[in-house]
């Protein structure tokens, strides 16, 4: 018998316990929905990877993550990372992930983990938020930018920051 289906009901989010059994499964079990998805670059997690993930997020004390439910069900998961900004001596609140399944779309959640995060960033006294976004996902900058964020320039004649990486 399929899940039943998800309704607009209330909407709760959490800080998640990296220790907690529930947690534990949930927590790759949205991530690999999102890897799945070809905006998270349509693979998912590797075995090993989902094993790991909780353990190895659990020994990093600047990790955080943040789990939305809806009608009590995993609909919503956000992993976020302290860093530092030189430019402000001050710490600032990393979003890695932010995933929201499918079929809870529109409901708000997004804006809900985002409000959740600022509230934790600002409680440990961040000077901002910081993310990176597919230029091809409109529909996560549109959330991006109602919530406020836009893109990252030091001076407009130099452009805007990209995020680069080298795989190890």
């Amino acid at each position: 018998m399929p899940p039943p289906a998800p309704s607009s009901g209330p909407i709760e989010i959490i800080a998640a316990d990296y220790s907690d059994p529930r947690h534990q499964e949930i927590i790759p079990r949205l991530l690999d929905a999102y890897a799945r998805d070809p905006l998270g670059g349509g693979e998912p997690l590797g075995d090993e990877v989902k094993a790991r993930l909780v353990g190895e997020l659990r020994k990093l004390p600047n990790a955080i993550s943040l789990i939305g439910f809806c009608d009590g069900r995993p609909a919503g998961l956000m992993n976020a990372f302290f860093g530092f900004s030189t430019f402000q001596a001050r710490p600032l609140l990393n979003i890695h992930d932010l995933i929201v399944l499918p079929e809870y779309r529109g409901l708000g959640l997004s804006q809900r983990l985002l409000a959740a995060a600022e509230t934790l960033a600002r409680s440990q006294g961040c000077c901002k938020l910081t993310l990176e976004v597919q230029s091809g996902n409109e529909v996560a900058m549109g959330a991006y930018r109602k919530f406020g964020f836009a893109g990252y320039e030091l001076d407009p004649r130099h452009g805007q920051a990209l995020f680069w990486q080298k795989k190890l």
